[in-house]
């Protein structure tokens, strides 16, 4: 396809599930890069997506509620065990993230390895399929993201580790089947890392710009390129975070 014949409303409802994404992962992305537990949203993503897999092998519908259950239901048990494992052994609790991450890769891989179609279902789980998203799927997501919003301007920074834990795996389980694992870690930690030096009060708006502008020029690129949509998404992300880091104040100036 070429630039002349390009439909913006091909692009629309992948623009506006990435929004949804963007509207409740930056905020928390920078809550996740405050405390230290980088790797929380892969853990808890890997989780939600095994709950995914779990409902899939009774033969489910794959966009119905039961596998979203599934997935918020594995969600939120992983986000009870990290509680507990930061509350017990909080010096390794990075490692253990870490861990809980491969184990709910592995557990996937092994339930799909006997499908013959696990591996393509596997892969959509993990790069996502954000260019097929209908408008009829984003309405769970919504609904989804105006409450951890809600409750995300409440509390503020106000929230306890179970709460935090428990708002994440929220957002988390509505955001890896519209868009995959690797783009819920890019959308978490990609823009908040780019504007980490920036003043307090840019930083969410400029966190935000580069979200956006890293989903609307990955979604339009990889339908000029016929590439996939989940992986030029997470470079234009990245490329468009190291524009913003390098243009942004100096870690010195925004200190000062």
């Amino acid at each position: 396809m070429n630039l002349e014949s390009f439909d913006l409303m091909i692009v629309l409802p992948a623009f506006l599930a990435g929004l949804l994404v963007l509207a409740t992962h930056i905020p928390l992305g920078a809550q996740v890069l405050k405390r230290g537990i980088v790797f929380i949203d892969l853990a808890i993503a890997q989780i939600a997506a095994l709950g995914v897999i779990v409902a899939g092998s009774g033969d489910l519908d794959p966009h119905g509620w039961a596998v979203q259950v599934a997935a918020g239901v594995a969600a939120v048990l992983g986000a009870l065990l990290l509680t507990w494992t930061e509350k017990r052994w909080p010096e390794v609790q990075e490692a253990q993230i870490g861990v809980m991450f491969i184990l709910a890769a592995s557990a996937g891989l092994l339930l799909v390895a006997h499908n013959p179609h696990g591996g393509e279902h596997l892969q959509d789980l993990l790069a996502g399929q954000i260019l097929w998203v209908g408008y009829g799927q984003l309405l769970m997501p919504a609904l989804g993201a105006a409450i951890i919003l809600a409750i995300l301007y409440v509390f503020h920074a106000r929230l306890a580790r179970l709460g935090f834990y428990l708002v994440f795996a929220l957002a988390v389980t509505a955001s890896v089947q519209l868009v995959g694992v690797y783009l819920v870690f890019a959308s978490l930690i990609v823009p908040s890392l780019a504007v980490r030096h920036y003043p307090e009060n840019r930083k969410l708006a400029f966190a935000y710009l580069t979200g956006v502008g890293g989903y609307a020029s990955g979604l339009i690129l990889s339908v000029l390129l016929d590439l996939p949509s989940g992986a030029l998404i997470v470079w234009c992300l990245a490329l468009l975070a190291m524009l913003m880091y390098a243009l942004g104040p100096k870690p010195a100036d925004s200190a000062a």
